[in-house]
Formats: structure tokens, C-alpha cells, sequence
């Protein structure tokens, strides 16, 4: 039996690149990601199939998993990382970024302020 000299080709019909979305945000909500504001993302997070991660330095996370979250210590002024992969991976990252950048609804309304 004889042997190629040539490497076995390796097919890649039909295998679809995964999509990956990502964006930069800072916390802006006083107390940070506390107990509800955790609910509100993991919530909101599981609503889409994609994969979640929140980057914060070098320590990435499960961005499904409020575990996780509570124990990232991302309080106010703390920029994360947003990043999503799989088919709703955009709409997943702009959705959590925009809770995130109007403070998961505890930032004081114009009204308010004095």
C-alpha cells in the first residue's frame, strides 16, 4: 500500500463561522452591579441564545450566571467588556449595553434632581 505524500484534506462544507459581537461599556448606576441590577442583566442575558461574557480586565465571566456577576465587583466608573457569540449576538450586546450605560433603571430622572 502506498502513501500519500500529501496531508489529509480537511472539509469544512457545511460549518458556518460563528458570529461575535463585542462592545465597551462603563457602569454608570451608583451602587454597580448589586443583587437586582445582576437579576435585570442574567434576565435579560438568558433571553438570547447566543453565548454571554463580560470582560472586566483579565477575568472573563459567564454573563448568564448571576453568581458570576455578583462576584465580578464592577462598581460605578467600571469598564467591561460585552461579548457575545452565536446567531443573536448583536442584539444581545446592544440590549445589555444599553441597560448597562441607563444604569438598570436606578439613575435619577431630571425631576429628581435638584
Amino acid at each position: 500500500m502506498k502513501r500519500s505524500a500529501f496531508p489529509p484534506i480537511l472539509s469544512t462544507v457545511g460549518f458556518a463561522l460563528e458570529t461575535i459581537a463585542s462592545r465597551s461599556v462603563t457602569v454608570v448606576n451608583p451602587q454597580g452591579f448589586h443583587a437586582r441590577p445582576a437579576h435585570l442583566f442574567v434576565k435579560l442575558a438568558g433571553s438570547f441564545s447566543c453565548r454571554v461574557e463580560i470582560v472586566k480586565g483579565n477575568e472573563v465571566i459567564n454573563g448568564k450566571s448571576i453568581l458570576d456577576l455578583l462576584t465580578l465587583g464592577a462598581g460605578n466608573g467600571t469598564t467591561l467588556v460585552l461579548r457575545a457569540s452565536g446567531m443573536d449576538c448583536e442584539a444581545a450586546v446592544e440590549a445589555l449595553a444599553q441597560l448597562i450605560e441607563q444604569g438598570f433603571g436606578e439613575m435619577p430622572t431630571a425631576e429628581g434632581q435638584k
